[in-house]
């Protein structure tokens, strides 16, 4: 089962008591400055959690799965995700 904005929103409104519309707005500006961060090229590093990172990934050969016929993949940025030694430790118990 996924973790949505919405389960998270819940989660605030009930466990630190702030109201709904509150915790609506806690989640939106913090996705936001993530979202921001990200956008400009930094990495986003939440202690104990992980480490969000901007690659650069090249231009390169692909192949249409459906018709098996080449194409060029554009040059894009991908957000790679680095979990830290204590959540690796937590999932690996």
């Amino acid at each position: 089962m996924a973790l949505t904005k919405e389960k998270i929103i819940n989660s605030i409104y009930h466990q630190v008591g702030l109201s709904k519309n509150q915790s609506r707005s806690v989640v939106e500006n913090l996705f936001e400055i993530f979202k921001q961060v990200l956008e400009n090229n930094d990495d986003l590093l939440i202690s104990g959690f992980g480490k969000f990172i901007v690659k650069d990934k090249a231009e390169r050969r692909g192949r249409n799965p459906q018709t098996t016929a080449d194409l060029q993949l554009r040059a894009r940025r991908v957000v790679v995700f680095k979990a830290s030694g204590v959540l690796r430790d937590k999932i690996n118990k």
